[in-house]
């Protein structure tokens, strides 16, 4: 049977660690972490307790990662994100899920998983996608991949992603999503009992001494962009996505809904412009379901919303890393 001393993960494009949060809270330990981007090295040593490996996933020698029993990370989204240009493999970042996958192949864990945008199933996307799930599949792994979304694990969001989760052919099974909640969370529930946050200092730089650590917001205009459609849900809804950049956070739900005036245009409610702010970083945080004991460092408040828009849910990491361990556990390495 698999024992605690075997429950060693590594975890690729690491970030700030809501994936890696989600798989400890459940009995896993971290062994090996890494992300090349500086923006998130202090958030994840201090709150995981691990020294972060700071180089490209290029560079790492399989030899070099510790034997463990399984593989979790987000390979870069921008490659694949409909938002995006949309280059995919031809974007050096999108090359890099062959990186993840041939240090899993050299190592051969007992599971994998990889997440990924919404966009990495788009027409456009969709033969390159297959050839990731094959490559896997050559490698000895069993592959499940579905489109989730995370307001259905708990998670006061409407946050669609691509998870795709490999178990090796030698456990002899395949992996079966957890079910659905039937009970949605709401924003009130989530963010409803914070107070009205700090604005950020002069060009966005963060305050320190906050009696809640990261409740602070973005200062700065809005794009014609973020006017073209309305930003604000309610207090019994879920949010919209975080995303990984403070200028594109969703309004605080005590705004009205934007008003419309034409197609692609909108305007704040007059009158009521003073309610119209952004989500602070903690409340993004909480959103995300980081715990407030999870503290976010950095100097440039977009670092903070990046970190955060980044990052998989902690709920739905450990709704799915339950279901892992309740696969292996009773296995024999």
């Amino acid at each position: 049977m698999v024992s605690k001393k075997e429950l060693l993960i590594a975890s690729f494009f690491s970030g700030a660690g809501g994936l890696d949060l989600g798989f400890t809270n459940v009995g896993f330990k971290i062994a090996f972490a890494n992300d090349n981007w500086s923006g998130c090295w202090e958030t994840f040593e201090k709150n995981h307790k691990i020294k972060i490996d700071k180089r490209s996933i290029e560079d790492i020698r399989s030899e070099e990662i510790p034997d463990v029993i399984g593989f979790v990370g987000g390979p870069p989204c921008q490659s694949w994100s409909l938002a995006g240009a949309m280059r995919g493999i031809n974007d050096p970042r999108g090359k890099l899920f062959y990186n993840y996958i041939n240090l899993i192949e050299k190592k051969q864990p007992l599971f994998f998983l990889a997440e990924n945008v919404a966009g990495i199933l788009s027409p456009m996307h969709h033969g390159e996608f297959q050839k990731i799930i094959e490559a896997f599949k050559k490698i000895n792994y069993e592959v499940s991949f579905v489109l989730l979304d995370a307001k259905f694990y708990g998670v006061p969001q409407e946050r669609k992603r691509v998870i795709v989760i490999g178990y090796h052919n030698k456990l002899g099974k395949k992996f079966d999503f957890p079910p659905a909640h039937l009970r949605l969370i709401s924003l009130r529930e989530a963010i409803g009992d914070l107070p009205e946050p700090r604005p950020a200092k002069e060009k966005n730089k963060t305050n320190s001494n906050l009696e809640i650590p990261n409740h602070e917001y973005m200062n700065g205009g809005f794009s014609t962009i973020y006017m073209s459609r309305n930003r604000v849900r309610g207090w019994d809804e879920q949010s919209f996505t975080i995303q990984a950049g403070g200028r594109h956070a969703p309004i605080h739900p005590q705004a009205p809904k934007m008003k419309f005036i034409s197609q692609n245009k909108r305007i704040f409610v007059p009158g009521k412009e003073h309610l119209y702010r952004r989500l602070s970083v903690r409340e993004c945080a909480r959103i995300q379901t980081f715990p407030d004991d999870f503290i976010f460092y950095y100097n440039d408040i977009a670092d903070g919303y990046k970190m955060i828009g980044n990052a998989v849910p902690v709920k739905l990491a450990e709704a799915i890393a339950k279901k892992i361990m309740e696969d292996i556990k009773n296995i024999t390495p």
